[in-house]
Formats: C-alpha cells, sequence, structure tokens
C-alpha cells in the first residue's frame, strides 16, 4: 500500500516538473532548447495550457462576436435534418452576467478557440499545419459538446456561423455632429459561415 501511494507521488511530482518546464519553454523567450524542442511544447501546451501576457498587456476587444451552431442529421431513410441555430455565445454570457467569479470556461473558452482558428485558417477555412486542423477539430468539439448538453438531439455534422460587429468609439462631445462622428456605428456586421464539419455521433 505505501509502496503505491510512494509511486503515485513520485509520478504526480514527475508530472508537475515535466508540466512547468514545458510551460516555461513555451512562454520564454526563443532559445536552442525550446526551438530544438518545440512540436514537443506545442502538442503538450495548446491548447489547453496556452500561456499570453495579456493579463499585464491587455488587448480589448474591438469586436462583439455571436458563434452560433447547428446540426445535421440523416434520417435512416436518407432524409436530412437541419437544425435551428444555437446561440452558444449567448450560453457563455448568460453564465458570466450578474456572477461575482464566472468560470474562466464561460468568459474565455470560445472565444480563445475562434481567435486561435482565425490565427490558423485566415478567411478560407483551409487548415494548412497540424495545429491548424488540432484547433477545428478543439472548435467542433466545444460546438458538439455545448449543443448536446442543452438541446441534445442526434447529429453527425456541425456548422458554425460567426457574426462580427464592430464597436464603437466612444463619441467626442466636440465632435459630436461633425462629418464621419458616426463613422465606427455605421460599419455593417460581417457575418460568416464555416463549413460543414463531422462529428462523433452524438445523440441516440
Amino acid at each position: 500500500m505505501k509502496a503505491g501511494t510512494g509511486a503515485a507521488v513520485v509520478l504526480c511530482l514527475a508530472t508537475a516538473l515535466v508540466h512547468v518546464l514545458l510551460v516555461f519553454l513555451h512562454v520564454a523567450p526563443p532559445n536552442p532548447l525550446s526551438q530544438q524542442y518545440s512540436r514537443q511544447v506545442n502538442a503538450w501546451v495548446l491548447p489547453l495550457f496556452e500561456q499570453n501576457w495579456r493579463l499585464f498587456a491587455p488587448d480589448p476587444e474591438s469586436v462583439n462576436r455571436q458563434i452560433s451552431a447547428r446540426t445535421m442529421h440523416t434520417a435512416p431513410d436518407g432524409s436530412v435534418e437541419v437544425s435551428d441555430w444555437f446561440d452558444l455565445t449567448g450560453v457563455d454570457n448568460s453564465a458570466v452576467r450578474h456572477q461575482v467569479f464566472p468560470s474562466h470556461t464561460a468568459q474565455n473558452m470560445l472565444r480563445r478557440a475562434w481567435s486561435s482558428y482565425l490565427e490558423t485558417h485566415g478567411g478560407d477555412d483551409q487548415p494548412r499545419s497540424q495545429r491548424a486542423l488540432m484547433i477545428q477539430q478543439y472548435l467542433t468539439n466545444i460546438a458538439a459538446d455545448r449543443i448536446s448538453g442543452h438541446r441534445g438531439g442526434t447529429f453527425e455534422s456541425v456548422q458554425l456561423r460567426v457574426i462580427t460587429v464592430p464597436i464603437a468609439a466612444p463619441a467626442d462631445p466636440a465632435a459630436a455632429g461633425g462629418p464621419g462622428s458616426d463613422t465606427a456605428a455605421s460599419k455593417p456586421a460581417d457575418t460568416r459561415y464555416l463549413p460543414w464539419w463531422k462529428v462523433d455521433s452524438h445523440g441516440n
């Protein structure tokens, strides 16, 4: 019994030390060690343990995004059923609103997954690296799991829709009513439809 407990403690300590070392290599300035083992470091850290310095140098959002998803199910008779859109962002907003200590998941998981998707896919939705494929799968899994948990049903494919609305700059009282004073507010919303992605079958 004591030997098993000791082995478990040693294993936990070793895992913690390896985790700290890999995260350190991820956030440290480029060096020969981090460059040599970059593939292993990224495989461990991304996307769940990603680190950045935005706590100290925040990058305020310049747009509001509403991310929705819908599902597709092929019935035994071959007919295709497509669900209504499910507001993923709305679920997060309701979980954060009026919460003194909102969860990190509700605040950042979906938002950071979409930001990473933009960084790795650009505007054509074509993954060009293993990390891009991983981020695409991560985003797909978030959508599928949340739909399954809140709505249920059976489906094999998921599609995302992202509506981006620019945030208008604060009004300048001195320039109120002047030329261009409402330029930011007049920018139209952008709607982007992602491809249908296969997921592990959900439902009965």
